[in-house]
């Protein structure tokens, strides 16, 4: 396993930590406009989403000290905010519960915690909130639970913006997948120039993957004759593999195309692209000619692929 470039990452993972725990308003386990610990409002907002949860429950949930939760139970219990009632199964473990007291301070936590992140959202441009939920995102898809799948990506059309982030993440990707040259990442943007300048809506589509704000694939289909439309730039990011999303975004080109009138579907890839290739195949597409070349800094085998609709 690789390991971090120690001074400079932990540094910067130790400053963010102390900016955004500031950020948020919580400064010595103490929440803004209340007296509960960051601790004791955590615990208090799994009693309110959840029922019959014991403490040892809680605990393992929250990562929590068993004998520092076993004193915020004591004292909610002692100021009326929960009911303890001992478990049939284990009679030294007790069901938890809030009272309608506990409710109504949850309630007062709850609204003054969404009044404070909205306060703060409300500061930043739409295109800043879109960054910074994007990054929220990574980051806890980075250093959650692994096993989680991710959340269904969205398609859309492009928004200004989309085409820097096209043509930069294809030379990213294939740079540190396939060790790809900048010349890739010229074809690209050559691409995406071409479909901006020339773009026709009544036959041309890209569309934009997203998930929860941030880029993860995109694809087009531009006008190649008038019974001949050509397929390009298909990429799905890491963060969106897993769920077909290749599939899907081919799928969409193929209807679009249908829906206009066109009577073939070609592209251009490489023998190596195997994920492309086995979309494109389990979509219909056939092999039709292959060509080696030396491209991007590669010897590589083109392929030309095509589809009859």
């Amino acid at each position: 396993m690789p390991q971090p470039d120690s001074e400079r990452d932990v540094a910067a993972v130790r400053a963010f930590n102390r900016f955004y725990t500031r950020k948020l308003g919580v400064l010595d386990q103490q929440l803004v406009k209340s007296p509960f610990s960051l601790s004791e409002a955590r615990v208090l907002y799994e009693l309110a989403h959840r029922e019959d949860l014991s403490a040892k429950e809680i605990g393992a949930e929250l990562g929590l000290d068993a004998g520092y939760l076993s004193r915020i139970v004591q004292n909610f219990d002692e100021t009326g905010l929960i009911s303890r009632e001992p478990l049939p199964s284990d009679r030294r473990q007790y069901r938890l519960g809030l009272t309608a007291k506990g409710r109504q301070a949850f309630a007062k936590l709850e609204r003054n915690t969404k009044d404070d992140v909205a306060a703060m959202l409300a500061a930043l441009t739409r295109g800043g909130r879109e960054r910074l939920i994007g990054a929220m995102t990574d980051i806890e898809r980075l250093l959650g639970d692994g096993s989680v799948a991710p959340k269904p990506a969205t398609l859309r059309e492009p928004r200004p913006g989309d085409m820097g982030w096209v043509v930069q993440s294809h030379g990213a990707l294939y740079a540190r997948e396939y060790g790809w040259d900048s010349s890739f990442e010229g074809l690209v943007a050559e691409i995406a120039a071409k479909f901006l300048s020339s773009f026709d809506a009544s036959r041309e589509r890209c569309w934009i993957a997203e998930i929860e704000g941030a880029q993860v694939g995109s694809i087009f289909l531009v006008r190649h004759t008038d019974d001949i439309a050509k397929l390009r730039l298909l990429l799905v990011d890491p963060a969106g593999r897993g769920q077909g999303l290749g599939h899907r975004l081919v799928g969409e080109c193929i209807a679009f195309a249908k829906a206009c009138g066109y009577r073939r579907i070609t592209l251009w890839t490489q023998s190596i692209l195997v994920a492309a290739r086995k979309i494109y195949h389990e979509a219909g597409f056939k092999l039709v000619a292959t060509e080696p070349h030396r491209s991007f800094g590669q010897d590589l085998i083109g392929e030309t692929w095509e589809l009859e609709l």
